[in-house]
């Protein structure tokens, strides 16, 4: 009685219902399927991820001992493998991107007309979406009210890797060089293996050094991107090599372990809360990804631009704390969480891009890219997501630097034109006399940009353009 275990953004042994039901059973077919055919063209996982999955991959077929691999459209190929392999059960966890629903559905269905039995489970988030609801039985559309509701429940314990025995005995297959996942002319990603350790291993790891070093001051100091408080799980959570119920468990240990630890678990925890509630919002909500999801935002008129965004995309702004965050992404695939807010909010608001070609970016070039938390991000950013940030908060990229990289060391290190520039004026080298960019070797306009725009008047115009939204929605 073979059970076909279909891994997709569950890619761990441990806390992995679908594999336990499996090995309880029988001999265990692992299974992954790039699927580039059913997410809309748009949503085809970016070239960042790819490199991730590539990664993570080989150290899951590594661990089970074993790993069929397929490319097309799962619809065909999951069928197809259950009836040529004999397999009398294929199980997977649960996907909640609208088109992976849809596509699971499909399967679901094809898999009990031929008389094999198909199951699902919920191993990537604390709470399915549609199980936390308000007092009307509706979804919530505020952050604190529903993270209440989620503390409210309880969290089960994670569960250990199961004992099975892997069988492909008969079943051909792709080698993971295959899939082409990872780039070679150019090779943008070189360099990040000594950055990154996908893999359950490499999740397990980067927890723990959290947890010894980084939890300690999190509350206060995680907006601070000089300082190593951030716990740089994302990518590991979106391709599941660890669960939310994994790191909860071992955050509330930390915490019980040594009590002062408490406030910075909680802090810490409530950022998985915001990951639960954005995949609650692209369940109820699934055009969350391509539209405003409040419908005045539609009344604001968007700058139709080809160099800003790219100045933007090149960390070429003439603002060193948005290039800082726009270099670092492009160089190790992640951006830290503060400053993917300021880079964000002057792509948006001080030149007026569609929030859209912003989201496409990141999905792109993240490794954490997931369609529920960028969407959720953006459109925060925007002010036209569900409990967003005010339309009028337009950030001062200067003041947001001062304030969360004090001394500047974040933006000499991605920014190095600028390493020589006293802390005074490295988050506004064109507020610098010119005897001081001389002296620090800057020549504004030639080593490192003016400003593409003025925050004074950048302001003013975003502002104005929200006045429409604002009428639109009276």
């Amino acid at each position: 009685m073979t059970t076909i275990v279909w891994f997709r953004q569950d890619l761990r042994l441990a806390d992995n219902p679908a594999l336990a039901f499996a090995a309880a059973r029988g001999p265990v077919l692992p299974l992954y399927v790039l699927d580039d055919a059913t997410p809309p063209p748009q949503w085809r996982m970016g070239g960042a991820s790819r490199w991730w999955l590539r990664h993570s991959l080989a150290a899951l077929r590594d661990s089970l001992g074993g790993l069929a691999i397929l490319r097309g459209d799962p619809r065909d190929l999951v069928v197809d493998l259950a009836r040529r392999s004999g397999a009398t059960s294929v199980v997977w966890n649960r996907c909640y991107e609208p088109s992976a629903i849809a596509r699971d559905s499909a399967i679901k269905a094809s898999l009990r007309e031929t008389g094999v039995e198909a199951r699902s489970f919920n191993a990537s988030l604390l709470n399915e979406p549609w199980e936390i609801t308000t007092q009307g039985g509706g979804p919530y559309k505020v952050f604190t009210p529903y993270w209440r509701a989620c503390l409210a429940r309880p969290v089960a314990p994670p569960a250990p890797a199961p004992e099975f025995r892997v069988d492909l005995s008969g079943v051909s297959g792709l080698a993971l060089d295959d899939l082409a996942l990872t780039p070679n002319k150019p090779d943008w990603a070189a360099g990040w293996d000594r950055l990154w350790t996908p893999g359950e291993a490499g999740a397990r790891a980067r927890l723990a050094d959290f947890l010894d070093a980084g939890l300690a001051g999190y509350g206060d100091l995680r907006d601070r991107c000089d300082l190593p408080h951030v716990s740089r799980l994302s990518p590991h959570l979106h391709f599941g090599e660890v669960s939310p119920r994994q790191v909860w468990a071992s955050a509330r240990m930390a915490a019980a372990q040594t009590p002062a630890l408490r406030r910075d678990a909680d802090k810490f925890l409530s950022e998985i809360g915001w990951r639960e509630f954005s995949h609650h919002l692209l369940f109820h909500f699934p055009t969350l990804p391509d539209r405003n999801w409040k419908a005045a935002f539609d009344a604001f008129e968007w700058r139709d631009s080809v160099a800003d965004p790219r100045a933007w995309r090149k960390g070429m702004t003439g603002y060193p704390f948005v290039d800082a965050g726009m270099r670092e992404l492009w160089r190790t695939g992640t951006m830290h969480n503060r400053v993917r807010m300021i880079a964000a909010s002057f792509l948006v608001k001080h030149l007026r891009v569609d929030w859209r070609a912003g989201e496409a970016w990141f999905w792109d070039t993240l490794l954490d890219a997931d369609l529920a938390n960028n969407a959720a991000g953006w459109q925060w950013v925007a002010g036209s997501g569900a409990d967003a940030s005010p339309f009028f908060r337009i950030f001062n990229p200067v003041t947001q630097g001062r304030k969360f990289d004090p001394q500047g060391a974040y933006v000499r290190r991605w920014c190095p034109e600028l390493a020589r520039l006293p802390d005074e004026f490295i988050h506004a080298p064109f507020e610098a006399p010119a005897g001081v960019l001389a002296q620090a070797g800057v020549r504004l306009g030639e080593t490192y940009p003016r400003p593409i725009v003025d925050h004074a008047l950048a302001r003013a115009a975003a502002l104005d353009g929200y006045a429409a939204v604002k009428a639109a929605s009276v």
